[in-house]
């Protein structure tokens, strides 16, 4: 039986360990957090969209475990790595995670065994950054001693006809051996493989996705702020737009970007072609339009409330959706979190509701809202609030019922399209 670790047992890592456990292999999963380690071993899932099944089922036929070993590389054939990669306080690539993961597996290496990185990062971090250090501290040669390659991680968590095993899987390797190799290991838990003739094209390729959503989604943003000036219902003209069969995809506009790909990418490679001396105009506007979201979505709440005879200074706002996409627990880079702070930096108090966050874990930027526990859904404490602002739009939220809780309601979603307004109570944003 083949035998590989995976590295990192977040939003990605997991659910990849767990298809290639259901595909024959054995898989061991490492993490540094113990509090993981513990719950996986004893067959519970951290990460909602994940069932307990799922990981008892592996663990009962010996084809998963966790563990902080990572000495356990040593007998294995492969190591695919899938640590975070944020950006720092300057908003540069952080790649710590992926070099501190390298230099401890390095002690481990053996002749033949293969390494790929799953992190999205900018083109080059596997051949040179990665490399340098796995060659460094093993005393092997990438090419000749090891395999080495570069595969992106294509999650799409909270979708349910999203299967890890049917999305075609972008592979690169360092030589073409390399790339067989890898090919190899993941056409047996992945139906579609799509080869690729380096490390840095499978690199570029995942910045491309996700710069191509950031642009989009900057231009349905702009839109929204010209339209609505002019009167005109962004979500209308969408609508009516996406009726063409041919030529046009639709994005829609939000109060920011959030998840851990379209926030985080474009910056990746916007860092790298400084270093070619290339501008990336696109990106840095897109960037700074998606940016700029928390802010409007901000002022537009003051208008509502003014409509209201009252301002934000003083107000209870309540924010209805903390995870960054619907129907999922995961609020990494929320854009709900920035509009929490500018509320409360207006002065007013702000609590939030989410079906599915109800308590806010800890984050590496918004450490002032840990411990924050979501509010009740329920008539008498809703109705308390002077502004319901909707941020993330799930499915198991009765809109319906909002509308007849809240009297004023802030939606940035357009969820509440159909429901009867009382008194002009629903604003868009």
């Amino acid at each position: 039986m083949t035998k590989i670790a995976v590295i990192g047992l977040g939003y990605v890592g997991l659910p990849l360990s767990l298809q290639f456990a259901r595909s024959g292999v054995e898989v061991l999963g490492l993490d540094i957090d113990p509090s993981k380690v513990e719950s996986l071993n004893a067959g519970k899932s951290y990460i909602q969209h994940i069932q307990d099944g799922e990981i008892a089922e592996a663990l009962s036929r010996r084809s998963f475990k966790a563990s902080q070993d990572f000495s356990l590389i040593e007998a294995l054939e492969a190591v695919i790595i899938c640590v975070p990669t944020p950006l720092n306080k300057n908003r540069e690539p952080d790649i710590s995670y992926i070099l501190k993961t390298g230099e401890k597996i390095a002690p481990h290496l053996r002749s033949g065994i293969l390494v790929v990185l799953e992190s999205t990062t900018y083109p080059g971090t596997t051949d040179e950054d990665l490399r340098n250090v796995l060659e460094k501290g093993s005393g092997l040669k990438a090419g000749s001693d090891f395999h080495l390659a570069f595969s992106p991680e294509r999650e799409d968590p909270g979708n349910p006809s999203s299967h890890v095993g049917l999305i075609p899987k972008v592979v690169g390797g360092y030589t073409p051996a390399c790339l067989e190799r890898a090919v190899k290991l993941y056409g047996m838990a992945v139906k579609t493989i799509i080869p690729v003739s380096s490390c840095r094209v499978a690199e570029a390729t995942k910045l491309l996705e996700n710069i191509f959503r950031s642009v989009n989604i900057a231009l349905v943003n702009e839109l929204k702020v010209i339209y609505a000036a002019m009167g005109i219902d962004i979500w209308e003209v969408i609508e009516a737009a996406k009726t063409k069969p041919f030529g046009f995809m639709p994005f829609y506009p939000g109060p920011g970007l959030g998840g851990h790909c379209i926030p985080i990418d474009p910056f990746y490679l916007a860092w790298k072609a400084r270093e070619y001396g290339k501008p990336t105009r696109f990106i840095e506007l897109a960037g700074e339009i998606n940016t700029a979201m928390p802010e409007y979505v901000v002022n537009r709440a003051a208008e509502a409330l003014n409509s209201r005879k009252k301002s934000i200074n003083g107000s209870r706002v309540l924010l209805v959706g903390l995870a960054y996409k619907p129907n999922v627990d995961d609020m990494r880079e929320s854009p709900t979190f920035i509009l929490m702070d500018l509320f409360k930096a207006r002065g007013a108090d702000v609590q939030y509701y989410d079906p599915h966050i109800p308590v806010v874990k800890p984050t590496r930027e918004h450490a002032q809202w840990t411990g924050t526990k979501s509010v009740e859904w329920k008539k008498d404490v809703i109705s308390k609030y002077d502004l319901v602002l909707i941020s993330t739009a799930h499915k198991d939220v009765d809109y319906k019922r909002l509308a007849d809780w809240a009297d004023c309601i802030v939606d940035t979603r357009n969820v509440m399209a159909g429901i009867p307004s009382f008194a002009g109570k629903i604003h868009k944003a």
